[in-house]
């Protein structure tokens, strides 16, 4: 790993992605959210405050505000030198006039769309956001693999796909590969790490997870028994549907308050620990975080590099051992 000095005293620390020449930083923005509540200006200069910190990969989709988002980011990040940063965009949820899906039509429409939006001629990552079960395998691995032939795509990835899923695709071996998975992955979601994060280490997949902070929940802000503040993504009804259908609950509020009391007593904050715990592990390359102001990206590129001791690990797996079903897929 590469530890290159940036400003603010921070230290950034450099992953490589999967079995590709691709180095990512620990932590990654992603732009779920603007153009959907999030201001523009200040998530505007979140991305500049980003990039001056080394953050070296902005995650974003085709579909995340219809289409919007990828236009702000090519707006944003046209006067930037296009070999400073990595780019990572998704296909599959249906965008108009575009449908959705994984065929060889969409994907071939839908990554010249993506390109023309964000005012590039390529994509660093090319992700599936997620399996279309509507179309063979072998059509969507045929098309991708077109499409990074033709210098449009780098590499390829997926999202939230089952194990059975992944194996599939690598058992077509003459398409593809995929060098990259992004799945839900926190302190309060614990999934991937039975089977699919054991899986892609073995098939030099890394994976780029979302949702480390459980969407805000794992910061420490929001607290049993009180209404969210006002400003924040739980009391914003045009973002808050996931988390207040799958996190949000006094139950796990009240699990957060108790590693709200571990960081502290260790001189974290809570996001560092939440996020220093997803790194934890080697097989996850960069964790992706939105940020509504520069100072939520301040404090998050804080967590990269850190290494929660064994003991300190310990005491917090207790913690989330109150959690049922903590690693059922």
């Amino acid at each position: 790993m590469l530890e290159p000095l940036c400003p603010f005293g921070i230290i950034l620390k450099y992953r490589t992605l999967g079995k590709s020449d691709l180095l990512v930083s620990e932590v990654s923005l992603g732009t779920w959210g603007v153009c959907e509540g999030v201001s523009e200006d200040r998530f505007r200069d979140s991305i500049y405050t980003a990039l001056d910190l080394g953050v070296n990969l902005i995650d974003t989709s085709n579909s995340y505000a219809s289409g919007a988002a990828e236009t702000f980011l090519g707006d944003v990040l046209k006067a930037i030198p296009r070999s400073t940063y990595s780019l990572a965009t998704k296909v599959f949820f249906p965008v108009p006039p575009c449908d959705g899906g994984l065929s060889s039509k969409q994907i071939r429409i839908n990554i010249d769309a993506s390109l023309s939006r964000l005012r590039i001629d390529y994509v660093d990552l090319y992700q599936c956001h997620r399996f279309d079960e509507c179309t063979p395998l072998e059509e969507t691995m045929s098309a991708l693999t077109e499409i990074v032939r033709q210098g449009k795509v780098r590499y390829l990835g997926f999202s939230e796909w089952s194990p059975e899923q992944i194996v599939s695709a690598l058992q077509l071996t003459d398409l593809g590969p995929f060098i990259s998975s992004q799945p839900q992955y926190s302190m309060l979601w614990r999934a991937p790490e039975t089977t699919v994060f054991p899986l892609c280490v073995r098939n030099g997949i890394g994976q780029l997870v979302w949702s480390p902070l459980a969407q805000g929940i794992l910061t420490g802000k929001y607290l049993p028994g009180r209404e969210p503040p006002r400003g924040t993504r739980a009391s914003n009804s045009q973002m808050n549907s996931y988390l207040m259908n799958e996190l949000y609950s006094d139950k796990n509020l009240l699990l957060v308050q108790k590693l709200v009391a571990i960081a502290a007593r260790e001189g974290l904050s809570m996001s560092k620990l939440a996020l220093a715990w997803v790194l934890r592990l080697p097989g996850v390359t960069s964790a992706i975080v939105g940020a509504s102001s520069p100072m939520q990206v301040r404090q998050n590129v804080q967590a990269a590099g850190f290494v929660l001791s064994p003991s300190l690990l310990d005491e917090i797996d207790q913690v989330l051992s109150s959690v049922p079903s903590i690693i059922q897929e």
